[in-house]
């Protein structure tokens, strides 16, 4: 089903609206309906969501091929709207989908998986666009870059466990996504102005 273009927000009220306190139906993820994805069947006459990203896509969509457990089956696009799932960008299957509601989508993808080893180019992948859009489009939408904005929310997760619990200064490194504590530590002391035992002690 084609949707005109209109903003995520208004599209999600809409949804919300059509179904009410209706439960969701469920649709099974057959074999025949997983070729289609596997194969970009532009015949096909359902949509796609993926658990891990909450993306929906059309099965026509050349974004990067899902874990099968991952797959959610939705006949209408409202339906996958209502259940927490954003448009795909590429395929967009509502229609044109805005740069503000990507960056929603790509900041949520960042809050889910900021403990993961992410690069540019899996962001992308992920989150359904190319790395050169994806990052022109991020800054221009937030001011920062991806990657300045995944190490800030690092950061920011650093400074809860400091504050909350007693694990080692490379226990909390590791937990919130930095590669080792020295690199911990050196962005840290640049972004504070002062090292994480530091921050810790102030609690005390």
């Amino acid at each position: 089903m084609y949707i005109p273009s209109i903003c995520y927000n208004s599209l999600k009220n809409l949804a919300l609206k059509l179904l009410g306190s209706q439960k969701m139906k469920k649709y099974p993820l057959t074999e025949y309906r997983w070729q289609q994805i596997i194969h970009n069947d532009v015949h096909s006459d359902f949509y796609y969501g993926v658990t891990t990203t909450k993306i929906f896509c059309k099965p026509s969509c050349h974004s990067r091929e899902p874990l099968k457990n991952n797959v959610l089956i939705f006949k209408e696009t409202n339906e996958a709207i209502s259940a927490g799932f954003r448009p795909c960008k590429r395929c967009q299957p509502t229609g044109s989908v805005t740069n503000t509601d990507w960056v929603a989508e790509i900041k949520a993808y960042l809050n889910n998986n900021y403990q993961q080893k992410l690069t540019l180019s899996t962001i992308a992948a992920e989150c359904h666009g190319s790395p050169f859009n994806l990052q022109r489009t991020f800054k221009a939408e937030s001011g920062l870059t991806p990657r300045q904005y995944l190490t800030d929310l690092r950061l920011n997760k650093s400074k809860k466990l400091l504050r909350t619990t007693d694990l080692s200064i490379k226990s909390i490194a590791l937990r919130v996504g930095f590669s080792s504590d020295t690199y911990f530590i050196t962005v840290f002391r640049r972004q504070f102005m002062q090292t994480p035992d530091s921050f810790r002690l102030q609690k005390l």
